[in-house]
């Protein structure tokens, strides 16, 4: 009984050691490795340079003003359409005359009474013109009726016809200086008329003023502007910008000059994330041989190159699309229909090449590849990987050559 007891007890104990003994195997025995796997593929790639750009009017029109003067109250909106010709865009007016200080308004009344004194001179010059012309006609009448008679030599005959040519010139002369002189003093009033006068608001308003109208330069619509109320202006103060949206609407995109270099004219550009649902087309129109520098949003200094693009999509597929709008643009510098691609997250480097972890029956071989092209997402395999192989992508550290991988399930 006391034997059978104890041959129990071993048994038992025999059993509850082989159990730990297998959990200790089980839990320290060496477990595949769970990775992200994808498969080389077959299909189209692409290497495109993705910016940040602006739209604009290719041919934008400044109306600024032709002269000095006082702006009219600016009736048109942006966005309003205008014709070439026809729209009248603004008016405006003479420029009022400016308030007089008392060393201005003194001179100009110094200058009023000279141009008096002169006028009055002017009188008296004519007056005596006269005279000396009457003298003389009345001396050729003498002389004629004596030659007639042959009393008067033709020499003194023709001696008083000269002389009353010259007294009737000197008659017109006197003449014309009163013109001038009334000129000189109207002038020299006017500049008596300042901003502060009186009588100049009864005479503006009784007096029509000539408005100078402004016509819009071009067909399109107003862009903005500069100058919506009614002020004065000097010359050549711009007031709005007109230009035609829907016809000359393009991209300018400010690449790297590293990125630049790349571009060519004429390459495919798709726009993206401007506001609408589908994507716009367009193409590269020309390439700044300029470079700008330019200082990042972390205060680096980058040059930077202008490179404009065309919109290829009708105006219909980019309704809304206005001046100045922020768009995204991805220039496609390079393109194949049928190649070999792995995804690029796999890649990784030893020494000098390029190599991946391939999953055979199992286990990861490294492999080393030759790629050619790479857009950051999929690369094109020259050689090293045939299509459906299964490469793992993010591999870390702990994986080794001829370690042993199974796939992650993603719940």
């Amino acid at each position: 009984m006391a034997q059978a007891k104890k041959r129990s007890r071993l048994v038992l104990m025999l059993g509850v050691g082989g159990l730990l003994a297998a959990a200790l195997v089980a839990a320290f025995w060496p477990r595949p490795l769970m990775v992200d796997l994808q498969e080389v593929s077959r299909g189209a790639l692409q290497i495109s340079i993705d910016e940040e750009g602006r739209t604009r009017v290719s041919e934008p029109y400044v109306v600024s003003t032709p002269v000095a003067g006082r702006l009219q109250r600016v009736e048109v909106d942006p966005g309003d359409p205008v014709v070439r010709g026809e729209t009248v865009i603004v008016t405006m007016l003479p420029t009022n005359p400016v308030a007089l200080d008392l060393r201005t308004r003194e001179q100009a009344q110094a200058a009023v009474r000279s141009a008096e004194a002169a006028l009055r001179g002017a009188h008296a010059d004519l007056s005596a013109a006269e005279a000396s012309r009457d003298l003389a006609e009345t001396e050729l009448q003498r002389t004629e009726q004596l030659a007639q008679r042959n009393i008067a030599s033709p020499a003194a005959y023709d001696r008083a016809k000269r002389g009353f040519r010259i007294s009737e010139a000197q008659v017109q002369m006197a003449e014309a200086a009163i013109g001038t002189r009334e000129a000189d003093l109207a002038n020299a009033q006017a500049q008596l008329i300042g901003f502060e006068d009186l009588g100049l608001g009864a005479a503006l308003r009784d007096k029509t003023q000539d408005e100078i109208p402004l016509h819009a330069p071009a067909t399109g619509r107003i862009l903005q502007v500069m100058h919506q109320s009614a002020t004065t202006l000097p010359a050549g103060e711009p007031i709005m910008e007109i230009g035609d949206i829907d016809g000359d609407l393009e991209i300018v995109v400010d690449l790297i000059s590293s990125d630049a270099v790349q571009v060519t004219r004429g390459d495919p550009v798709l726009i993206e994330d401007w506001g609408g649902a589908a994507t716009l087309h367009g193409e590269v129109a020309r390439i700044d041989p300029f470079g700008i520098t330019k200082v990042s949003a972390l205060g680096v200094e980058e040059q930077r190159v202008p490179v404009v693009i065309a919109l290829a999509s009708p105006a219909e597929d980019r309704a809304g699309l206005g001046h100045g709008y922020r768009v995204e643009t991805r220039i496609i510098v390079w393109r194949a229909e049928d190649v070999l691609r792995v995804p690029s997250s796999a890649l990784f480097r030893v020494g000098e090449s390029w190599s991946v972890f391939v999953m055979v029956d199992g286990v990861a071989t490294q492999r080393q590849i030759d790629i050619s092209h790479n857009n950051g997402i999929q690369a094109q395999v020259v050689s090293g990987l045939t299509e459906g192989e299964q490469v793992v992508i993010y591999p870390s550290a702990a994986i080794q050559n001829g370690a042993a991988i199974t796939r992650r399930i993603i719940e």
